[in-house]
């Protein structure tokens, strides 16, 4: 295993500051995010108690970007969130969000493969909270996507080109459509 298929190892220090023990040197969060962003996978520990703390740093990285301005997370959706910790949603909540980000990174081949999970569509509308999950994918993905086609180096039509602007954000919004009735299909079977 090479040293960057391993996580980096960052410690906190009881002064709070956080070591890279690759470079031996101080990072801040932002160094920690740019690790992120390089595809680097991070682990970071309390130095004296050992405790793994990397959840509650990436949340803070998170929470950093947002206030700048930086909103990827709409309104609605990081208020359904707060909602959502409830012994009953957490069940739920993690492999919900955990699959609507691998949809992203995988996309359009997924929806593929996942097309001939739709019969059980109709068991999933069953479910309490289904309609209201079902906004909160939507609003998400659809942000999610404006965000990802406004980025440099983005697919080809993904800025909107004059040829087919109105066709291709159609055919995004069914392939998100298609994406979502796969994951609410899984999320039933996960249920059973």
């Amino acid at each position: 295993m090479s040293e960057t298929d391993k996580p980096l190892l960052i410690k906190r220090y009881a002064s709070r500051r956080l070591y890279n023990t690759e470079s031996s040197d101080y990072v801040t969060l932002e160094d920690i995010a740019g690790f992120i962003r390089a595809g680097r996978e991070v682990k970071i520990v309390d130095l004296k108690t050992g405790d793994d703390l990397t959840r509650q740093y990436l949340l803070q990285i998170v929470a950093e970007h947002e206030s700048r301005g930086e909103n990827v997370l709409p309104l609605d959706v990081l208020t359904d969130l707060v909602r959502s910790y409830t012994a009953q949603a957490q069940s739920v909540v993690p492999q919900f969000l955990a699959m609507s980000f691998e949809m992203l990174k995988d996309g359009p081949k997924l929806a593929e493969q996942m097309t001939a999970m739709n019969p059980m569509m109709a068991q999933m509308q069953k479910m309490p909270g289904f309609a209201e999950m079902q906004r909160q994918q939507q609003a998400f993905m659809e942000n999610m996507m404006a965000g990802w086609k406004s980025m440099p180096g983005a697919a080809p039509g993904a800025e909107g080109e004059s040829t087919g602007e109105a066709a291709s954000d159609e055919e995004d919004l069914t392939a998100i459509r298609r994406q979502l009735a796969a994951l609410e299909a899984k999320l039933s079977k996960m249920g059973k």
